[in-house]
């Protein structure tokens, strides 16, 4: 989930919907978290890193449904779509493509990128690796799903239509057999979003603006042999961004004969989750996450739900447990 800050400058305070109450909600006028966030995040680790490409030493396709603040009209949809693997067997180049759409209220935006990794061996066990991200991502808003004191306010009344931006990234990823840490800012190009209405022919000075700041991941986790049927991985992630909170999630996953995970999760002041994940086969790998929110806004929707889905082009595990 993407949350967009609009600042609105006027002499007058409309009367705006439910959505975009929310989105002043989350983003509390200024700068908040803006880069998506997903419980899931230890499956879904290309998005946030592009030095995680071929990390997996084989052809490795992912996707992630997330809807949040189930019942809350306007609440963000978020889809996201990647592919990556090493460019050989056992190459030192890792290449892929990532595909995030987000959809908030009246805003709907893609961002695409291809994700290139180079990978130096440290030791029998473990590397190191340097991403680089490069694409760019389209931003639509529609003001007509806004409800709107003034329909006429010239500050609404132009949409933002396929607004393209460039962008770029970067990442380290270290990672032996039982455990990995990396660290990442996906997005390094600051944009400043904005409706043209306010130009030399308008009389009005009003300005709607939505700004995206720098996010900067530091990820890790560690598996834990338990028995010989039961594998235990915590795993957390940092994010941070200027004008926010350092924001925090961490989770415990438990597997069960590398075919069952059982999981639980938490988001620092924000929510609760529930994790379960099935290896349904050696290729494909199912995961469903639940997320209960712990703010006040909990009282306004039924909670978030996650799915992801793996698929993977190998004849055989890798290694074994291939738990991250």
């Amino acid at each position: 989930m993407k949350n967009y800050i609009f600042t609105y400058v006027s002499d007058f305070k409309p009367c705006l919907s439910l959505t975009l109450f929310v989105i002043f909600f989350c983003g509390q006028i200024t700068h908040a978290q803006q880069d998506p966030q997903f419980t899931q995040y230890m499956y879904n680790t290309l998005s946030y890193n592009p030095a995680y490409a071929g990390q997996r030493d084989v052809l490795s396709a992912t996707a992630l449904y997330r809807t949040q603040w189930v019942g809350l009209d306007g609440a963000p949809e978020t889809t996201t779509v990647s592919i990556h693997s090493p460019i050989s067997f056992m190459s030192k180049i890792g290449l892929g493509l990532n595909i995030i759409h987000d959809e908030l209220g009246p805003t709907k935006e893609t961002y695409f990128d291809i994700d290139f990794s180079y990978k130096i061996q440290i030791t029998a066990f473990s590397d190191l690796a340097f991403g680089l991200k490069v694409g760019g991502n389209l931003l639509d808003v529609d003001f007509s799903q806004l409800n709107l004191e003034n329909p006429n306010d010239p500050a609404f009344q132009e949409n933002i239509d396929n607004e393209f931006n460039p962008n770029f990234g970067v990442g380290v990823f270290y990672s032996s057999d039982k455990w990995y840490v990396g660290l990442s800012a996906p997005n390094l190009v600051e944009t400043d979003h904005f409706d043209r209405s306010s130009n030399s022919n308008q009389t009005s000075s009003r300005t709607l603006l939505a700004r995206e700041r720098i996010h900067y991941f530091l990820m890790g986790g560690y598996v834990f042999d338990l028995t010989p049927s039961w594998q235990f991985k915590p795993a957390t992630i940092f994010k941070a961004v200027e004008g926010a909170p350092l924001q925090w999630d961490a989770s415990a996953n438990f597997m069960f004969r590398e075919s069952l995970v059982l999981g639980v999760a938490y988001r620092w002041s924000a929510a609760v989750s529930g994790l379960v994940g099935f290896q349904i086969s050696d290729n494909l790998f199912l995961g469903y996450a639940y997320d209960s929110d712990t703010t006040n806004l909990g009282e306004f929707n039924s909670g978030s739900h996650e799915i992801f889905l793996r698929f993977e082009l190998s004849k055989a595990r890798v290694r074994s447990p291939r738990f991250f």
